[in-house]
């Protein structure tokens, strides 16, 4: 870049006419820092605008999606996480089967039993053996398969979604021929900034206010005052002057236009370039919020070497840009121009330093010459539209097939393990047995329970090793199951018992040794240990010769029996049979059948009526034992007066 420099000269310039200073081929003086440097372009100057925002707008009520998609850039991510979650759960449906199942209480079984509650998919294609009907069993591999496949649909659902959201529809560009009132429609504003890249000032700009407008040579060639098109300017800028094209309803020419400009030599001041910028804009003038518009750098040819260069000379730079009218239909009819860049030609330029010195040194190389070329394609016009590229049927299709393929890969997994491994085919047995097991086990001890704090009944107990193995009906020598009960019921009960067994005595006392339908063993197993030892001493005297006669004689005539039959899961008593039933008063009769429904208040009833029968014959064993013992003390008394 050339400047008005003195010797001494900086780093990367060279002198001439034995007084100035200029930067090498490429250089230019930046004024900042005081030297020259290199021209560099990059490729992110160059961007290129339509003006209509084709970014996702259907999610964006409820979030952005431009943001999820800084985190999913592709369906990959999804399918990652759903392969991640998927092995997650079958390790740990894996690893829980080594958890026992114990009696149902514990938490591996709970764990393992809900597991096979979500069996949703598989529940009636399990194993099934030959002629049998199928039912709904619920495995825990079932329920492990089932989750899976719905992790699997879920994942790639929501690959079928990202995929949907992001190509739901396509831009499809139709051209047509155009006609003059379509194109008197196009109201656009439109601007150019064409910049020089130098050390130059708008003080070098010469020859700007001439709008030529078609082909040189032929008919249609005319020339025009530019002013009558557009507004022109030059303002200097940190890169050099900036030559601005600017018009409001710009009336578009249909053919090609193009304005040339030059820069020229000052005193001391050469006129050199190293690059153009420029940005062509153009925007609907009823709704400004749509704008297009091309930018860039240049620093050489479109087809020659990327080497840095100097322009200067008396050939012209040529920028050919094009103007392409477009009418949006998915936009309610938007009619925008779109430029673009099209050539750039460079002019008199050189690479080499010693060549850039002789061409400094010429008076006719002093100037830099810019044509800006701009052809308006009129003859046709770009409907540009959006066409739906995934219907709600195709889509369904897709969301059924991946469901498919979902449940089918793990349902092919499902019968290969129950058809290879036996134990898997039955496994919703164990479950269930262990399960009913433990409710049964709940409920009877809620029963016990209940009966326990109603009646204070001592006949249920929670130690079930206390239970004798002998039961004597006729005796009714039931060992109490429950030691726990009623305070307030046993003291009610104790005070019934001593009432009746002080009316047994009377009783008995009036009929002395009338025969008594008693057992001798039964009433025997009643006698306290000091009347049973009694008994003992007394056995090898006469007098209890006398008394075992009298007690066999009232009792030989008594043959009671009792048993109990078992019908399933229904204990049914039959009646005592005795030669006087009015000596022995018959058990109350438990009216229930095998398989027959009955309420709580039928259990309620007949344990009474058990109760209350048992409260008796524990008066009439205590009247019994009471006779006993009248009858020891006279054979006692008899054997000592004798």
């Amino acid at each position: 870049m050339v400047s008005a420099l003195t010797p001494p000269c900086p780093l990367h310039s060279f002198l001439y006419n034995a007084s100035l200073c200029a930067c090498d081929a490429g250089y230019w003086y930046n004024a900042t820092a005081k030297g020259c440097e290199l021209f560099n372009v990059s490729q992110t100057e160059w961007i290129l605008e339509s003006g209509v925002d084709y970014s996702v707008n259907f999610p964006e009520t409820v979030f952005s999606f431009d943001y999820i998609k800084k985190f999913t850039q592709s369906q990959a991510v999804f399918l990652e996480a759903t392969f991640v979650l998927l092995l997650s759960w079958l390790a740990f449906c894996f690893f829980v089967r080594f958890g026992g199942l114990g009696d149902g209480r514990t938490i591996w079984f709970r764990i393992r039993w809900w597991i096979s509650r979500l069996d949703i998919c598989f529940a009636t294609r399990h194993w099934l053996d030959d002629q049998k009907v199928v039912t709904k069993r619920k495995t825990e591999l079932g329920g492990a398969f089932s989750i899976a496949s719905w992790i699997l649909f879920i994942g790639l659902f929501a690959a079928l979604l990202f995929q949907t959201i992001s190509n739901r529809t396509v831009e499809v560009h139709n051209v047509k021929a155009t006609n003059a009132p379509e194109l008197a429609s196009f109201v656009n504003d439109m601007e150019f900034n064409i910049t020089t890249v130098s050390s130059m000032s708008c003080s070098h700009l010469h020859d700007l206010g001439t709008l030529y407008i078609g082909t040189p040579g032929f008919v249609e060639h005319r020339t025009t005052s530019l002013s009558t098109f557009v507004n022109y300017t030059c303002k200097n800028s940190s890169r050099g002057p900036t030559i601005t094209l600017k018009c409001d309803k710009c009336q578009l020419i249909p053919d090609s236009a193009y304005i040339s400009w030059q820069f020229v030599d000052l005193p001391n001041d050469p006129a050199t370039a190293v690059g153009f910028q420029f940005n062509l804009s153009a925007k609907n003038h009823a709704r400004k919020k749509h704008l297009s518009f091309v930018s860039g750098t240049l620093r050489n040819g479109s087809n020659d070497e990327d080497k840095p260069i100097t322009f200067r000379g008396p050939l012209t730079n040529v920028l050919k840009f094009n103007l392409f009218p477009r009418i949006y239909r998915n936009l309610h009819d938007l009619k925008l121009i779109q430029p673009l860049f099209h050539e750039f030609l460079p002019g008199s330029h050189y690479g080499e330093t010693s060549q850039l010195q002789a061409s400094l040194q010429r008076p006719n190389d002093g100037l830099v010459n810019v044509t800006l070329y701009v052809n308006f394609l009129s003859s046709y016009i770009v409907e540009i539209d959006n066409e739906s590229t995934m219907g709600p049927v195709s889509f369904l299709a897709d969301l059924g097939g991946l469901l498919c393929i979902s449940i089918g890969i793990f349902f092919y997994f499902l019968v290969q393990c129950e058809y290879r491994i036996k134990k898997l085919r039955d496994e919703d047995c164990a479950l269930r047995k262990i399960r009913n097991r433990r409710k049964a086990q709940d409920r009877w001890d809620k029963l016990r329970k209940y009966v326990m704090y109603t009646w204070g009944c001592k006949t249920l107990d929670d130690k079930y090793g206390s239970m004798k193995e002998e039961t004597c009906c006729t005796c009714l020598m039931i060992e109490p199951l429950h030691q726990n009960g009623s305070l307030h019921k046993r003291r009610q009960t104790n005070r019934m018992s001593l009432k009746s067994l002080s009316k047994d005595v009377k009783l008995a006392g009036e009929k002395k040794a009338s025969g008594q339908c008693v057992q001798f063993q039964q009433a025997q197993s009643y006698l306290p240990k000091s009347a049973s030892s009694r008994e003992v001493k007394l056995s090898s005297s006469s007098s209890e010769l006398v008394l075992e006669r009298r007690v066999a004689g009232a009792v030989k005539n008594r043959n009671i029996e009792n048993s109990i039959t078992c019908k399933g899961d229904v204990l049914e008593p039959q009646d005592f049979h005795t030669d006087n039933d009015s000596c022995f008063p018959l058990p109350p009769s438990s009216e229930f059948k095998a398989g027959s429904e009955f309420s709580i208040s039928d259990i309620q009833k007949n344990l009474q009526s058990l109760y209350e029968y048992n409260v008796l014959i524990t008066h009439r064993l205590a009247a019994a034992q009471s006779m006993l013992q009248e009858l020891t003390k006279k054979a006692s008394s008899s054997g000592s007066g004798s």
